[in-house]
C-alpha cells in the first residue's frame, strides 16, 4: 500500500529544562551541529537528522523503567565501538539507568540524558 505521505517528518523535538545545555549534550554524543537556538528552542543537525529541544516550565523527566512519568520516546543509537560510546556519553553528563549492566556485553544499554530522558546505545 502506496499511499502518498500528508507531510515530512522535519524533527523530533524533547521537552526539557534547558534546551540549550541538551542541545549541546545531544551535539557532543552525535558529532552534530547546533544550527538554531534561543532561549526557548535550540535545534541540532546533521546527516539527515534534526533533534529540536523545547523549553517547559516545571518540566518532570520519565522514569525508566518506573510508569509513575512514563518515557514517551526514545532514542536509539548505534555505536561502531560500545566502549568509547560509552565513556562519551558518561563524560558529556549522561547516567547509565542501570549501573549493574555490563556495556561491553549487553546487547543495548539504556541511559539517561542530563534531562532525564531515555536514550539506548548499542553495537550490531
Amino acid at each position: 500500500m502506496n499511499e502518498p505521505s500528508v507531510g515530512r517528518l522535519q524533527a523530533v523535538v524533547l521537552d526539557c529544562p534547558d534546551p540549550s545545555a541538551l542541545a549541546q549534550f545531544y551535539a557532543g554524543l552525535l558529532a552534530l551541529a547546533v544550527d538554531s537556538t534561543d532561549d526557548e528552542w535550540v535545534s541540532i543537525t546533521g546527516n539527515g537528522a534534526r533533534l529540536s529541544f523545547q523549553r517547559v516550565e516545571g518540566y518532570r523527566p520519565p522514569e525508566w523503567p518506573g510508569q509513575v512519568v512514563p518515557q514517551q520516546l526514545h532514542l536509539d543509537i548505534e555505536v561502531d565501538d560500545m566502549q568509547r560510546a560509552h565513556d562519551r556519553a558518561l563524560e558529556l553528563g549522561a547516567r547509565q539507568a542501570d549501573p549493574s549492566v555490563d556495556p561491553l556485553s549487553a546487547d543495548f544499554v539504556v541511559y539517561l540524558d542530563p534531562a532525564g530522558h531515555p536514550f539506548c546505545l548499542f553495537q550490531e
